[in-house]
């Protein structure tokens, strides 16, 4: 977000009766944010109102259509070079905040939209708040997301307001809540709808003038929050589940618990003081800075197209077409219907299939119906979106096609070449294929210019990234259409060369096979798994192998194999499994065994399969060091290739598509972190120990040797 321009106005104020309504329109913003000119306009705007004796209460209500404060103007925090100027900034923000809070008339806030990070600090710490009951309407502290904590009084006044639990539930995990849940919490004092909610503020504001803010209800049980004994065992409870779920790798969360349990322990201005230096000291951290570049990258390529600007025309999609209604189709299907609310037709070879399909698309709305994301009435209407169908009928005036079926090239050429019998010129074709380059399937097209790959990950609802795979003759037309639609469904996307494997399985595959090596020399599968998710993945990679499927992953292997020869040659163990019918998860057993769908404890027979005998003793770091060097390696190969058009978009894609470690900011960034130099040395060390695999990518060598970096 780049700062308002100082010269231009940001609030309007109009006086309605004996109150001052400030409507907050920051020029030339998308979303209002609080920058250094905004604050210090509103403070000025304040202070007259105050001596003002004909004004005898405000209301604060924003003039963006779905936003009221999406928080403070990040490209301020990031100048921060010392904790001491971080801190310092902090304490500006509280001392604003704290002079807003004791304003001698009654402050309503109206608001609609998003009301996060300090626009939500700002809120807390008005006299009362009235909320639009809108779905856009959200408020919280999303903070700790960017490696840092609310510190403008936000781990002070949220306790206070809501109680120690729920306030550490919303800042720990940096959430934010839709206005109905709000305003249960406590966190708001009144629900409206949008149409009224200037007036209602409006009458809030005049009965307050009168009659005096109104006593709240302290939240928080009396039990637990209420007394210092209770409190101790909240603050033991979350620090157990923040360390649980970062692994320590993100010191946020317990900076914020700290400045919380300080502020109720030793008093507001002990809290606040906490609040500050712990800012200070995490905006200038290594986790927060790529937290907040993964957060820039991110905004940027919800611009980006994949194509110089002005060099295409994306087609509109309202209608989608999904060939095979297995768990990919019929997730994509369901994913369009319910983030997209556009028309999506299934195809199978019989309707049984067809019909299952059209059950698990559902089953993504049924999902969000259960979670409260949609209303009932929106169920039945997208629900009414989704059809079937045996053969092509009803594909007539598809605009965009999806094939997700089996990973076969012949089956592949067949559905297109099918398909473009029927769909119109101007549809765009995609294949969801993981590894076969775009290219061979389009070979014998009618138009190849309309071809290219869409790759969905699964399960395909709840995984954030979409690569788009052009071949040479994809027209940019459908790049950008393909892209564009890939946010329209909310997905991260990210521009790849039609290179088998693409971005993400190309780097991942080196990955997965030196598990494979580690496996075949006896590190067990728990140690291999526990040693990964401590590096930050989410999960470890034998557990990755049973989520994806052994079929696929050799599949998919068998594809690399080829292209790549023997450095991407796959250790024996998938092959044995795949053979054995241990397929991973859905058969129930793979490397784990599973019951009810859940994993469980590993399981003998996988060891008995690969001939080795679990040891003991294997060092967690070395583990680490082999599978994240393999990781790095490739993807700096990868780079080097013109696979990914940027660094920005390889992480971005690693961190997205595979669960690279976020805080480590992505592979090349981690690269940078580490540096080119240590990297080659670790890697010609593995070459001595364990073969030619680990040969350092020239272009690392290149960069040792210059010290040069992929971010300056």
């Amino acid at each position: 977000m780049s700062a308002a321009d100082p010269t231009r106005r940001a609030f309007d104020l109009q006086t309605v009766d004996h109150t001052a309504v400030l409507t907050l329109d920051v020029p030339g913003e998308p979303v209002n944010v609080l920058g250094t000119s905004v604050i210090g306009e509103l403070e000025s705007l304040l202070n007259r109102l105050k001596e003002d004796a004909d004004v005898r209460a405000v209301v604060l209500i924003s003039g963006k259509a779905d936003n009221f404060v999406a928080g403070a103007d990040i490209n301020q925090f990031v100048k921060v070079q010392s904790a001491e100027e971080g801190a310092a900034l902090a304490r500006t923000g509280q001392e604003m905040l704290d002079r807003l809070e004791r304003f001698p008339k009654p402050i309503v806030t109206a608001i609609h939209g998003s009301c996060v990070g300090l626009g939500c600090e700002l809120a807390l710490a008005t006299s009362y708040r009235i909320a639009s009951d809108s779905p856009k309407t959200v408020i919280g502290l999303p903070e700790i997301q960017l490696g840092i904590i609310p510190a403008a009084g936000g781990c002070q006044r949220l306790p206070r307001t809501i109680g120690v639990r729920a306030a550490l539930d919303i800042i720990l995990a940096g959430r934010t809540e839709r206005s109905a849940k709000a305003f249960k919490l406590g966190l708001v004092d009144e629900l409206v709808p949008p149409s009224i909610l200037r007036s209602t503020a409006l009458a809030a504001a005049d009965r307050m003038a009168r009659q005096g803010v109104p006593m709240r209800r302290r939240g928080g049980s009396l039990l637990l929050e209420r007394n210092p004994i209770g409190r101790q065992v909240v603050y033991a409870m979350a620090r157990r589940q923040v360390l649980k779920k970062t692994g320590g790798n993100y010191p946020a969360p317990l900076a914020a618990l700290d400045a919380v349990r300080a502020g109720l322990e030793l008093g507001r201005n002990a809290g606040f003081r906490r609040e500050a230096e712990h800012f200070g000291l995490l905006a200038v951290g290594e986790v927060s800075r790529n937290l907040v570049q993964i957060f820039f990258g991110t905004n940027a390529l919800k611009k980006d197209d994949g194509v110089p600007a002005g060099s295409a025309k994306p087609r509109e999609i309202r209608r989608l077409g999904v060939v095979g209604s297995g768990f990919m189709g019929s997730g994509i299907a369901g994913t369009a219907v319910s983030q997209a609310g556009i028309q999506a037709r299934l195809k199978d070879a019989d309707l049984q299939r067809v019909g299952r399909g059209i059950h698990a698309a559902l089953g993504i709305l049924k999902g969000q119906l259960e979670r409260r994301r949609i209303t009932r009435q929106e169920f039945q209407r997208k629900a009414a979106l989704v059809s079937g169908t045996a053969d092509w009928t009803g594909f007539g005036a598809t605009d965009l096609l999806i094939e997700a079926v089996f990973e076969d090239l012949e089956v592949k050429r067949r559905v297109f070449a099918e398909a473009e019998a029927v769909v119109p010129a101007g549809t765009v074709l995609a294949s969801n294929t993981s590894t076969i380059p775009i290219a061979k399937i389009a070979q014998g097209a009618r138009a190849p210019e309309r071809i290219l790959g869409m790759h969905f990950f699964s399960p395909v609802d709840r995984m954030p990234l979409l690569e788009v795979i052009p071949s040479a003759a994809t027209s940019p037309d459908a790049v950008a259409t393909a892209v564009r639609f890939g946010r329209r469904m909310g997905k991260t996307v990210i521009v790849v060369a039609d290179s088998p494997g693409f971005w993400v399985n190309r780097i991942l595959f080196p990955y997965l096979n030196e598990a494979g090596h580690l496996l075949a020399e006896g590190v067990p599968i728990e140690v291999i798994d526990r040693a990964m998710v401590r590096f930050g993945f989410p999960v470890g990679p034998i557990t990755l192998l049973d989520e994806v499927g052994m079929d696929v992953g050799l599949k998919a292997s068998e594809v690399m194999h080829a292209a790549f020869g023997d450095r991407m040659q796959p250790g024996p163990g998938v092959a044995r499994m795949v053979e054995a019918g241990r397929l991973g998860r859905k058969s129930g057993q793979g490397f784990y065994l599973y019951r009810g769908g859940h994993k469980t404890d590993p399981d003998a027979a996988a060891y008995r399969l690969l001939g080795v005998k679990p040891l003991a003793g294997f060092d967690p770091g070395v583990i680490q060091q082999r599978l994240s060097l393999m990781l790095l390696n490739e993807a700096a190969l990868a780079l080097s290739e013109n696979v990914v058009r940027s660094p920005r978009d390889g992480d971005l894609g690693a961190v997205f598509g595979i669960g690279f470690p976020p805080f480590r900011g992505g592979p090349l960034r981690h690269i940078d972190a580490l540096g080119p130099g240590y990297v080659v040395q670790a890697l010609e060390a593995m070459v001595l120990a364990h073969g030619p695999r680990f040969t350092p990518a020239p272009v690392l060598v290149d960069m040792a040797r210059t010290d040069s970096r992929y971010y300056r």
